[in-house]
């Protein structure tokens, strides 16, 4: 069932939120728990459809789930050797779950096939494939995309450097070197989120790094931890942005990542003239997590440009930048980002067809766009075309739109962030 949700304009954006657990680190978290020896604790991890698909394939490979009523996740690993299942593992929506549980896989004896929704069907696959059949993996994909199926076995170590920035790749391939003898090296042109290799160390796992690449060495054994997963600054990227919209908005997001890989935004946001305060800075489980302030200056926001390394580590938060680009004064150009085109929908297209149809005028180019800036946005109805950021971006530009403005597709948010509606309305004042 397809559901509408309309917004309504905004007057201000104020208060104070505790958001979900981050995705990136609780996919992470639930697959290397299940994996380890022993039971893994942890709370405040994420609510999202996207991690409960990876706790699902885990748990048909051996690993037991248990979830508390107090919102904790409890996680028996596998002790480093899963169950080959006769059924399919569904990946549901999630790239992350196909993409990490492949490197996971590859090393194991047997047979397994990998499946998703029609969005991740569609999704690049061949980029984990490369490199898990140089380490000796046998991957057999349908015209370069999922269903998957890895005929697993003993690999060989590889030193491999990424074409394509992708924090999934990398993690795929330290998941196999993980359990493959010597040393397995990936070396990336821009560095990108490093959860992985945190997380690895965090259950015990020994992970170097340089500048340029991450080792891992094998075979090691991880062990069970007990963690809090800090609030998602992907998801908080939508009220940061909300609120940097609203000259006298006020709001507080406490226990937030800020891991420095994923803490670009504040950087533009305060080159956007934005007042970014970092509180209670602290560091758990090697994550960096403190509490953000965010409000907005009485002159408006002014110009931003974001290309090259700064579009890779940003590339989750860039529709809902280019989504409030018409409120800017000078606007928000976006370059290098072609990897928008092959997420959960083709993101760059999308953002100019709702932009154009809220009135705006904006310039698409195969690797980025062009939102000038003091612009006046009306309602519409916005096709998300099932992809949550979409949903979310654009429910953030409506609310300085003059009128209401329909999502169409609102479900879609479920697949990360199934608070973000009931949220929005708490600190969103009318």
């Amino acid at each position: 069932m397809t559901e509408e949700r309309i917004i309504r304009p905004s007057k201000n954006i104020l208060g104070s939120l505790r958001l979900p657990g981050d995705k990136s680190i609780s996919h992470r978290y639930g697959m290397l728990a299940a994996f380890a020896e022993g039971t893994s604790r942890f709370t405040n991890f994420s609510t999202g459809a996207d991690c409960a698909s990876t706790l699902s394939c885990m748990e048909a490979l051996g690993a037991q789930v248990r979830r508390v009523d107090d919102g904790t996740v409890e996680v028996t690993g596998v002790g480093g050797r899963v169950t080959p299942c006769d059924a399919p593992l569904d990946c549901g929506n999630s790239g992350s779950t196909m993409r990490m549980i492949s490197g996971l896989l590859a090393p194991q004896e047997g047979r397994f096939t990998l499946v998703g929704d029609e969005s991740l069907s569609r999704r690049p696959m061949e980029r984990i494939r490369k490199p898990l059949e140089m380490m000796g993996a046998r991957l057999v994909l349908t015209e370069g995309h999922a269903p998957l199926t890895i005929v697993g076995g003993a690999l060989k170590a590889i030193d491999y450097t990424t074409p394509v920035p992708s924090a999934q790749v990398k993690t795929c391939i330290l998941l196999a070197g993980l359990q493959t003898t010597g040393t397995t090296t990936v070396r990336e042109a821009v560095r990108t989120r490093d959860h992985s290799e945190l997380a690895l160390r965090a259950f015990g796992a020994k992970v170097e790094r340089t500048a340029d690449s991450v080792s891992i060495y094998g075979p090691q054994a991880l062990h069970a931890i007990e963690a809090a997963v800090p609030g998602d600054i992907s998801s908080a990227a939508f009220f940061l942005c909300a609120a940097a919209l609203f000259p006298g908005s006020n709001l507080v997001l406490g226990e937030l990542g800020l891991n420095p890989t994923r803490a670009a935004l504040l950087d533009v946001l305060t080159a956007l003239g934005a007042r970014v305060t970092v509180l209670n800075l602290e560091e758990k489980n090697a994550e960096l997590v403190g509490t953000v302030q965010v409000t907005a200056p009485a002159e408006g926001l002014g110009t931003a440009e974001i290309s090259g390394a700064l579009a890779a580590q940003l590339i989750d938060e860039l529709p809902v930048l280019a989504a409030i680009g018409p409120f800017t004064s000078g606007g928000i150009r976006i370059r290098d980002a072609k990897e928008l085109r092959v997420k959960e929908s083709d993101r760059i297209a999308l953002v100019a067809k709702n932009l154009r149809a809220m009135g705006a005028e904006v310039s698409e180019f195969e690797d980025g766009l062009d939102v000038p800036g003091g612009q006046v946005l009306h309602g519409a109805t916005i096709d998300s075309g099932g992809d949550h950021r979409i949903a979310m971006a654009f429910s953030v530009a409506a609310l300085r739109a003059e009128g209401e403005t329909v999502i169409q597709g609102a479900e879609s948010v479920a697949i990360s962030f199934p608070e973000f509606f009931d949220l929005l309305d708490l600190v969103a004042e009318r």
